[in-house]
């Protein structure tokens, strides 16, 4: 326990040195250190503002910079062309390496072609480009991230098990173009129609990943399905949140929350008792591997094409919140 509490303080501490200077500039280049290291891996990431992809990146810097090299981070605040715009010019800096995690997955094609033709390693962490046609991943490009599917099996099953196979649940729904959110809804949809034909899925509606907007529609919801509505299952914990902070507002005590990322925030809803579960995605398992991916490439090793982390449920009786 001691252990895990160090590792959140350091999450913590870089998360805070990242959004601090995140406000002087959101597009400008944020250097973890300034001395003279062997080599430089740029980071490209989606958004500072998204909680749990701050985790990722500080695992990432910490295996990184374990390493002798030097992490340089972009914020593409959700802007596909910024994205691209950023990757460009991390090329042209010279840097060693890329790691990116993407603004819309469908929209890749030219960070790709950028990196392989500038002959730089390329690997995309927690944000597939190349679901379902992973084995057309292209030389020099990797894949570090979870299979999103199984984060909404286990979801769905959990909620088929709380309900005891009957009630009505919605769904809150991360970014439209990201493999996570259509995956985890798919899942979760697989799952209930299959194995639950007596669980009805009242709505399913996108809130961004964002807290707020989660509130919002769940609001919406207490008032259109009152009493039919048992549970809701969020894309992360911050939806999950969101979620939460409505129910509260409406004194409805019986409607099972379940998230997806295992936050901070999240695993102490669980103790609380205000979240039925949520899915543990390996922030340090994904940040970590995808630096290490790079690294051994820059130092002339073959890592494997895709590597999988994999998903684990989390709930009151886990190890984890002990």
């Amino acid at each position: 326990m001691k252990t895990f509490a160090r590792r959140m303080l350091y999450v913590t501490t870089i998360v805070a040195m990242l959004l601090g200077c995140a406000k002087k500039g959101a597009n400008a280049t944020h250097a973890s250190d300034t001395k003279d290291n062997s080599f430089t891996i740029g980071y490209c990431i989606n958004s500072l503002n998204d909680t749990f992809q701050t985790y990722i990146l500080a695992a990432a810097k910490e295996t990184i910079t374990e390493a002798g090299g030097r992490i340089e981070v972009k914020d593409a605040t959700e802007d596909t062309i910024k994205q691209q715009d950023q990757v460009n010019s991390f090329i042209a800096k010279g840097v060693k390496g890329l790691i990116v995690v993407p603004v819309d997955t469908s929209s890749m094609d030219a960070i790709t072609n950028a990196a392989r033709n500038a002959d730089i390693p390329l690997c995309y962490v927690n944000r597939n480009p190349f679901a379902g046609k992973e084995d057309s991943i292209p030389d020099g490009v990797y894949y570090v991230g979870s299979q999103e599917i199984i984060a909404g099996w286990l979801q769905g099953k959990r909620v088929g098990e709380l309900l005891q196979g009957k009630g009505g649940v919605a769904i809150l729904v991360g970014i439209l173009e990201n493999e996570g959110a259509l995956k985890r809804t798919e899942g979760n949809k697989e799952v209930l129609t299959s194995q639950y034909p007596e669980i009805t899925i009242l709505a399913e509606q996108t809130a961004n990943w964002q807290r707020d907007q989660a509130a919002t529609i769940t609001e919406k919801w207490i008032m259109t399905y009152d009493r039919q509505l048992n549970a809701i299952l969020a894309n992360n914990d911050e939806m999950a949140l969101g979620a939460i902070k409505a129910l509260e507002a409406s004194n409805r005590k019986d409607v099972f929350v379940l998230g997806v990322d295992a936050t901070l925030e999240g695993r102490n809803a669980i103790r609380e008792g205000l979240m039925a579960a949520t899915v543990l995605q390996d922030a340090n398992g994904q940040g970590g591997g995808a630096a290490k991916v790079i690294i051994e490439r820059i130092k002339g090793g073959t890592p494997d094409k895709i590597t999988w982390v994999p998903f684990q449920l989390i709930d009151k009786d886990s190890p984890l919140l002990k």
